[in-house]
């Protein structure tokens, strides 16, 4: 599961969190693995609460946080939650240009121990979100890099901020297979028209997709979640 959850703060509730809302959505689609973004820890604006360790605690989930930016006296970034335990997590700086509205970018990286004695890669990632693309691809060029020669199966999920036939996105397609080529819309949550939010596998990993979905929820976050069923081999 992917899922941008806008620091748990319902798009109709300007100046409320709603954390509660998020674990809903997630416990109802019982996720082995979630990659969040745009996530809370101990910030002004959400209550001082760690939203990735509460979200784990009521969930149930391991949980790693990697932080992107220092925000409103606490942290930013992006989270992984997984039912399997972690063997291993990793954070990636990203590269940016020296825009000054160039925000910091991370790819959180964990190693995580399935049923079966098999072990993956799980990335999770937020690029760049300015209009021009040249941060988006600078950074997909780094996850590449990074990620396609692992010798795991490596899964990728997150807010790319990139839809499907874009130059970062057409980067991604030369290392990852996406879990869908005609994925529904995931932005905005009301009439969505953007397709930004992504999961996918490295092209030779043998990974195979079951489902892929859209999941239509539009009060605890401005992102759609989205979901996919993968056989690991």
């Amino acid at each position: 599961m992917s899922y941008n959850i806008h620091h748990a703060n319902p798009p109709s509730k300007p100046d409320s969190i709603d954390l509660e809302a998020i674990a809903r959505v997630i416990a109802a689609q019982k996720p082995d693995v979630v990659a969040l973004q745009e996530v809370d820890v101990r910030t002004g604006r959400s209550g001082k609460i760690d939203e990735a360790a509460l979200l784990a605690s009521n969930l149930k989930m391991h949980v790693y946080f990697a932080k992107g930016i220092d925000h409103d006296g606490g942290d930013y970034g992006v989270a992984i939650l997984s039912k399997y335990p972690f063997a291993k997590t990793e954070k990636h700086a990203l590269p940016h240009n020296d825009d000054p509205k160039a925000e910091p970018r991370v790819l959180a990286l964990t190693e995580i121990r399935l049923p079966g004695k098999r072990t993956i890669l799980f990335a999770c990632t937020h690029l760049d979100a300015q209009r021009n693309h040249e941060n988006r691809v600078m950074q997909v060029k780094a996850i590449n890099t990074l990620l396609k020669d692992q010798k795991l199966p490596v899964v990728l999920a997150g807010d790319l901020n990139a839809e499907p036939g874009s130059e970062p996105i057409n980067l991604l397609d030369e290392v990852f297979t996406r879990s869908c080529t005609d994925c529904a819309p995931t932005i905005p949550v009301v009439n969505p028209r953007k397709t930004i939010d992504h999961i996918a596998f490295v092209k030779n990993n043998k990974i195979s997709v079951r489902s892929h979905d859209v999941i239509a929820e539009s009060y605890a976050s401005d992102h759609l979640p989205v979901v996919s069923v993968l056989t690991i081999p």
